[in-house]
């Protein structure tokens, strides 16, 4: 149905082109580069490419360093690494003073596959939004991805972008807008809404696609901002539709899903459920098993979607 890309492809390219555009960019590795694919900048901008070896924490402060040096840090790795061994110099070097550290971290989720579940991280989302000063972003598709690049580039402070391992479905253009702190909206309906972050935006498309043909109407969001959250824009729609499903690659116990609950809790109380993975330490497989044996499937989304219809009715 889609045409699938790799989101580190296309990271890596528009990195090479930021750095032709700007020279105050500089890149961190923590010796990893052709996995991320910043090995790509390396290649034309040696002397603004610094490979810091395994030792992620240091890359850390090494990029507050040169971000209060007056340069925009690029430190990226796989999300298990950029996240969970780095919180402490993330929080107290690069957020505290919010400093232009723009953390690209990949391999995110269970979709690592056959790195294991020693690779899997599936609460790095909840680690960063919890941390003051910090942005999050999680592209939707390959063609999201350089936008929020671009855009991270461009804003003040320090910034959190997930990216996945594996090819994803192309669900966007090249026409459609990005901008941190704000959602999308891939289709309109009036029964239900459902709201898909990263690869499970997808899934809400196709769930969408099986509501319409038992005669239920569902808006698809992609929430590529997590923090700062649109939150306007999904007030709006409860009130359109009076009902909401989430879905997410992450935790669901703190997750996209449980902070949009709770500002609906306060605000506009609807019926909403929440698709992710389980309060657990996720097993090691092949990506497409493991996406079915946790759930973040399509049939998941749809069935979330028929409760909310009927316990709104």
């Amino acid at each position: 149905m889609w045409e699938m890309e790799s989101q580190r492809v296309a990271f890596g390219d528009s990195l090479r082109q930021l750095g032709r555009e700007r020279q105050d960019i500089v890149v961190l590795g923590a010796d990893l580069s052709s996995s991320t694919r910043t090995f790509v900048f390396a290649e034309e901008f040696p002397e603004r490419f610094f490979n810091c070896g395994i030792a992620e924490q240091n890359m850390m402060g090494v990029a507050a360093g040169l971000a209060a040096g007056g340069k925009i840090a690029i430190p990226s790795t796989f999300a298990v690494f950029a996240t969970g061994r780095v919180y402490d110099q993330i929080r107290q070097s690069i957020a505290y003073p919010k400093l232009n550290v723009k953390i690209v971290a990949t391999h995110a989720g269970i979709t690592v596959g056959g790195d294991g579940a020693s690779h899997q991280i599936n609460e790095d989302i909840a680690l960063m939004r919890a941390i003051p000063n910090m942005t999050v972003v999680v592209p939707v598709d390959a063609v999201e991805t350089p936008k929020a690049l671009r855009a991270a580039v461009e804003y003040d402070g320090p910034i959190y972008i997930r990216l996945c391992r594996i090819n994803v479905p192309r669900v966007t253009t090249e026409e459609d807008p990005f901008e941190i702190g704000k959602c999308t909206m891939l289709r309109e309906g009036a029964d239900v809404t459902l709201i898909g972050t990263g690869l499970m935006v997808s899934r809400c498309l196709k769930a969408a696609e099986t509501l319409e043909q038992e005669g239920i109407s569902a808006s698809v969001v992609n929430m590529s901002t997590i923090k700062p959250l649109d939150k306007a824009k999904v007030l709006e729609l409860a009130k359109a539709t009076g009902g909401i499903v989430t879905a997410e690659e992450h935790t669901v116990a703190v997750g996209m899903g449980s902070f949009i609950a709770t500002m609906i809790s306060e605000n506009y109380p609807v019926p909403i459920r929440r698709v992710g993975i389980p309060d657990v330490f996720t097993a090691s497989g092949e990506s497409d098993e493991l996406m079915v044996k946790y759930g973040l499937t399509e049939e998941a989304v749809a069935k979330m979607a028929r409760e909310v219809v009927l316990e709104r009715n």
